[in-house]
Order: C-alpha cells, then sequence, then structure tokens
C-alpha cells in the first residue's frame, strides 16, 4: 500500500503497544501525517474487560485502522512475546473487522529505547517517563508507520 492510499483510506490510525502490565495508545490526524500520544491503559487483568477498552478508544477516535506492535526479537525472529501480541491481534481482528476497522501488526523493535531518549531529552525522567513511555512508544511506532514509503 502506498503513503496515498493510506491517506485516502477512511478515518485515523490507532496505534497500540501491548505490554503485559500497560498498553500504550496513539493516534494519527485525520490526514494520517502526524501521530499523537492518546494515553495509557492500565491492564486489568481480564482480556475482555482489556479488549473492549481498547475498542471504545479506537471507536473515540474514529480510526479506520489500528496498527500493534509486534515485538520481533533483535534477529527478528518472533518469539513468545510476539506469538501472545498475534494472538490478542486475532482477538482484536474479530471484533474491529465486522465494524470496518483493518487491524495490521508493524515491528516495533527500537520503539520503547526511542521514546525513552526522547523523554528523556525532554527532562522526563524516572516515574514521571515510565507513566507515559508506553503512550511514547505507540507514538513511535505509528509515526514510523505513517512514515513509510
Amino acid at each position: 500500500m502506498s503513503g496515498s492510499d493510506r491517506v485516502d483510506r477512511i478515518g485515523r490510525v490507532v496505534a497500540l503497544d501491548l505490554g503485559t502490565r500497560r498498553i500504550g495508545v496513539a493516534y494519527s490526524d485525520s490526514r494520517r501525517t502526524l501521530a499523537s500520544p492518546w494515553g495509557t491503559l492500565e491492564r486489568s487483568g481480564d482480556p475482555e474487560r482489556d479488549r473492549a477498552a481498547l475498542v471504545e478508544a479506537i471507536i473515540e477516535v474514529e480510526a479506520g485502522t489500528v496498527v500493534v506492535g509486534l515485538p520481533l526479537s533483535l534477529s527478528g525472529a518472533s518469539g513468545p512475546a510476539a506469538q501472545a501480541t498475534l494472538r490478542e491481534v486475532a482477538e482484536l481482528r474479530q471484533v474491529l473487522e465486522p465494524m470496518g476497522v483493518t487491524v495490521e501488526t508493524a515491528d516495533e523493535r527500537f520503539t520503547t529505547i526511542e521514546a525513552q531518549r526522547s523523554l528523556t531529552g525532554a527532562g522526563r525522567k524516572g516515574a514521571a517517563a515510565r507513566s507515559v513511555i508506553d503512550s511514547a512508544a505507540a507514538m513511535v511506532l505509528l509515526q514510523a508507520w505513517l512514515d513509510r514509503p
């Protein structure tokens, strides 16, 4: 899909950084050119409840596409974390695709590191940075997805 195809598609794009404790969420503008942080959802321990919260956020920003970060190993292999993410992506697809929302994955290697560097450069360290790192990582992932040729 070319960059112009993504711009022509309906709705914003939401990116998800699926962590074990928190889920970082970011969204694009309606022209699909700029990523912004939406926030972080704390995991409840109930996958269905977490999925419902994600769907609510996706509907709130009127997303037509969801990009989920896929945590591949440095070698590009798909380990246990990536397999867990793919299972969660399959569940999201069952809910979102009948609503017309496309769900895809994107390599998220280095997004957390890049987000941490950006936050540290902006003067956020320690607990202040940890409170927004997941959303910032989702924003880095989404901006890379939006910028790809």
